[in-house]
Parts: structure tokens; sequence; C-alpha cells
């Protein structure tokens, strides 16, 4: 919002809708120097710093401008006794003093002082140094990226699926991990003082993960290993005595013969015997 509409909103329900005779540019000045050009001969950035911008640092506390209260203009001018009621905030200082002074010099509007005074406040915010660049640079400032940041950011953009991946299996090769990382660098805007000691630290992590999977997978070679031959040791132990076989049979017969293989119903048992005969040709292999 521009000044003259602060002011505009600030001072709608406290100014008189109607005015009569032409507006004192002059005297509008000398009310509102009352406020915000305190100590101006001494301190040029005295608009500035009371009216314009906190940017621009504290005001002095001097009060050397009370003349300007004194004398043939005091009608039009704020006096220290109301002063002392002023916000500290340079927006709202200004507001409030507009308020007062269109009250003090008739004939006054808003767009008066917004038209007269603006411009003096901004010349007075560049003998402060404050001015639109400042205020882009300082946006600039703001959105700078500190190392970690910009390691987070080009990281996340490295190990997408359709870069390295996670695992860096598409970047085992410096050629590729070069490509996707300048990729990620031109990417990420404001990185370019953190990119080497970025690289170092994501190559470091590049090779750590490549030498995990080929642990990884050597873990699991070793365990399917492993479990194999626990697997023929328990059947070679099982063939032991034939009782692979013998388990066999008498599972068959409690669970699939009707008189159990009792006696008196051997040839249950001789069908038992034969399905479980593929024990006999097992074993015999792993001897």
């Amino acid at each position: 919002m521009k000044i003259r509409d602060f002011i505009f909103f600030g001072c709608l329900f406290t100014t008189p809708t109607i005015v009569y005779g032409a507006c004192s540019v002059a005297n509008l000045t000398r009310c509102l120097d009352s406020v915000c050009a305190i100590n101006i001969g001494a301190n040029p950035a005295a608009r500035c710093q009371y009216c314009g911008s906190a940017s621009a640092g504290e005001p002095s506390k001097s009060t050397a401008m009370k003349s300007i209260s004194a004398g043939a203009f005091a009608k039009y001018t704020i006096s220290d006794k109301e002063l002392k009621k002023a916000p500290s905030d340079p927006g709202e200082r200004y507001v409030w003093g507009t308020k007062l002074c269109l009250q003090k010099v008739s004939g006054c509007t808003p767009d008066d002082v917004s038209d007269n005074y603006d411009s003096l406040i901004e010349q007075s915010c560049k003998a402060a140094g404050i001015s639109a660049e400042f205020t882009e640079l300082a946006q600039q400032v703001n959105e700078q990226k500190s190392s970690g940041s910009c390691s987070s950011e080009i990281s996340t953009c490295i190990v997408n699926a359709k870069r390295c991946t996670a695992d860096y299996r598409k970047c085992e090769s410096d050629t590729e991990f070069d490509k996707y990382f300048s990729e990620c660098s031109v990417a990420s805007v404001g990185c370019d003082e953190f990119l080497k000691d970025i690289r170092t630290r994501l190559m470091s992590s590049r090779d750590t993960a490549i030498a995990n999977a080929d642990k990884v997978l050597q873990t699991i070679i070793a365990s399917y290993k492993s479990a194999r031959e626990q697997k023929l040791a328990t059947a070679q132990t099982s063939c032991q005595g034939n009782r692979a076989k013998l388990d066999c049979v008498e599972r068959v017969c409690k669970n699939n013969m009707r008189n159990k293989c009792e006696i008196g119903f051997e040839y249950e048992n001789t069908v038992a015997e034969q399905l479980c005969k593929f024990y006999d040709t097992a074993c015999e292999r792993l001897k």
C-alpha cells in the first residue's frame, strides 16, 4: 500500500469531509515537520527515521526543533506536550501526525500530505541510505541459502529416481554422477559457494552406498548358502537309521489309513511304505 493510501484510510474517519479554502502547503509542511523533522538541521535522516522507515535507524532523542512550535506558526505545529503521545513506529507516527495536522491546517486533505510530504521523506531516506534498492537487497539476503539448505536441496535432487536413485546404482561411474550433479547444481540457485564441499560429501555418500550394497549382496548370498547347508544337514540326519521314511510311514498310517495300519491290516502298512518309498531314493542321493 502506498503512503497516500495508508494515510487516507487512517484519516478517513477523523478528517472533515468538507473543507473550506485552499490548502497552505507551507503550513502543512511546518506542521508535519514538527512531528517528523526533529533536529533535521543536524540529522538529514530525521524525516526518514521518525516517519519513514525503521530501517533508517533510531532517531536522535534531541528536541532541538522547539523553535518550530513557537512564534507566528505555533498554531500550525504539534506541541511538545502532544508529541509525548506520538507513536514510536515511523508509519504509525506519520499517520498520527497527519491526523493532527489536517485538523490544524484547514483546506488540506490526505492527498495534499502525500503529494507534498512523501517526497521529503524519500529524500531523507536516501540521505540515510534507505532506498528501493536496499529493500530489494535485503530480500535477496533473506533468500540466500545456507550450506545446509543447499546440501539438502541438491542431495534430494541427486537421489531422485530419475537420476542416481537412493542407492546410487545409476551413478557408479563418476561421469554419470557429475552429469546429474551438474543438473542439480544449476537448478539450485544461490548455492555456488558451497558446491565443492557438497560434491565431496555426496561422492563420499555414493561410495559408501555402493560399498554397503556389495556387502548386503554378499550377506544375502551367505545367508542362502547357510540355509541350504542347514537343510542338507537336517535331511542327512533324518536319513540316518531310515528315520525319515519310518516317520513318513507313521504319518500316512495315522492320517490316511482307516485302520491305522494296526495288526490284521498289514496291507495298509504296505501301501504306506510304497507312498514313502521316495525317501529311499532321496537319502541315497544325500549320502
